[in-house]
């Protein structure tokens, strides 16, 4: 099993590939949004819903949180919470993913109330202007094992590289028969 995960989107052209991709090959991923990308693509995100992907909070303005009051960053988060429940979407479980990883120890224990925190053990790079999408992929396989959680961007600095990377990869996998799920999955079945 392969965990799929998109981080920073909804984000227009982008996105839609990356639907478009997982439709292709028939698999559910989970998509960390940040909020203010809901807000101005709440189309597109009810597309996610609608094709049955998972939902994580990735914080309302993709913030650092090693540079905001814990206070701060707890309003963020629950901002973006507010929105992804508005615009209809409920899950059992509920995901959070800080933003480059960084969050303070008692924002961490005062979200993991709410939500399961979500890290990962492989990232893809797809966003590096250093790294070649060739390399990208390469390093992605290399390091993927069964139970992986990957980080993939939906967000404009991946706009030249995602099609290939995610294509490629998914291939990949699925010649080897590998299955792939959402990160609820992982949780519901603990």
């Amino acid at each position: 099993m392969i965990y799929l995960t998109f981080d920073d989107g909804p984000v227009p052209g982008i996105t839609n590939l990356v639907l478009d991709i997982l439709t292709e090959f028939d698999i559910k991923a989970t998509f960390f949004c940040v909020g203010e990308n809901i807000k101005k693509n709440p189309e597109l995100f009810q597309r996610i819903i609608q094709e049955k992907h998972m939902i994580g909070n990735h914080t309302y303005n993709h913030i650092n949180g090693w540079e905001k009051s814990v206070e701060e960053y707890i309003r963020n988060v629950k901002r973006c919470d507010e929105l992804i429940s508005s615009q209809g979407f409920k899950a059992e479980v509920k995901l959070f993913r800080p933003p480059h990883g960084k969050i303070k120890k008692k924002a961490l224990k005062q979200i993991g109330n709410e939500f399961k925190i979500v890290m990962w053990d492989v990232l893809s790079y797809d966003f590096s202007s250093k790294l070649s999408k060739e390399k990208s992929l390469n390093k992605s396989i290399q390091y993927t094992r069964a139970g992986t959680i990957i980080i993939f961007h939906d967000s404009e600095k991946t706009r030249t590289n995602i099609e290939f990377i995610i294509y490629q990869y998914i291939s990949h996998f699925v010649k080897k028969n590998y299955q792939f799920s959402t990160i609820d999955r992982l949780f519901l079945l603990n």
